[in-house]
């Protein structure tokens, strides 16, 4: 079981880390990438602060609205989808195919079909093709967590539930379901930040009026460097939040997958 002592430790580490990879990149700007199109980052600060929050946040909440949608929805569909394995086994095939076409397809290739399906949003309303982008980026990912999940019931318990007269359904209610819950939670948590990739990725070419995505080809366009290192920065911290809450809300739901008491 990790101690306190263990918890400070790790944090320091992080924070040394983060240290570090801030100096080098510091370092390097000021030497052999001066010539590279890199900004330092005292540029990259600047530009959120002359920005500020009346910049940013119009546009990370319409791409935060879509990415919660395309998690919400996605996962849904593939929680439930992985349940109707369990009770009816012969779908195993063909969902899993579902699962595995979802992941191969490349969303970069798939989104502007799906712009011309979907079409562009109304004024203040999410881009529809965000949010399928986002519902595509976590659909594989929670499927297969939640199947292995659900399949990692113990036998003994399962075996007790028919005996009882329980059937496939009453199994995973009363036993797979919790068995699953660690599983699917760490699979919510790789989730999180991938819906956020998606939706950035449907921003694009879903004719956003505004959204993260919309803004960063602003700033490619004006060859705003600064700017655009510091939304990619803010993603980045964005999707470090959802990744990290997650962890949290798996260790609080679920501590006997940490050994905790």
């Amino acid at each position: 079981m990790e101690t306190g002592v263990d918890k400070r430790r790790g944090a320091l580490y992080s924070a040394l880390g983060l240290i570090g990879v801030v100096a080098l990149w510091w370092i390097g700007t000021l030497t052999f990438l001066s010539e590279v199109r890199i900004p330092s980052p005292d540029g990259v600060i600047r530009s959120l602060v002359q920005d500020g929050f009346a910049f940013y946040w119009p546009h990370f909440s319409v791409t935060i609205h879509e990415a919660a949608l395309g998690f919400f929805w996605g996962n849904l569909a593939a929680i439930l989808l992985a349940s109707v394995v369990l009770v009816l086994p012969w779908t195993e095939r063909l969902i899993t195919q579902i699962a595995v076409i979802s992941y191969c397809i490349p969303i970069v290739a798939v989104a502007p079909v799906l712009f011309i399906v979907i079409g562009a949003p109304s004024t203040g309303e999410p881009s529809g093709t965000a949010v399928a982008l986002a519902v595509l980026a976590v659909f594989f990912t929670t499927v297969v967590g939640t199947l292995l999940g659900l399949k990692s019931a113990d036998a003994a318990s399962l075996d007790v539930v028919t005996v009882y007269g329980g059937n496939r359904l009453t199994q995973l209610r009363k036993v797979r379901a919790i068995a699953a819950l660690p599983s699917v939670l760490n699979a919510l948590q790789i989730a999180a930040p991938a819906a956020l990739l998606g939706a950035i990725l449907g921003e694009y070419v879903g004719g956003v009026r505004q959204g993260v995505g919309l803004a960063l080809m602003i700033a490619q366009t004006n060859l705003d460097v600064e700017r655009a290192w510091a939304l990619g920065l803010l993603c980045a911290a964005v999707a470090g939040a959802a990744y990290a809450a997650f962890g949290l809300i798996g260790r609080l739901l679920t501590p006997w997958s940490k050994g905790g008491a």
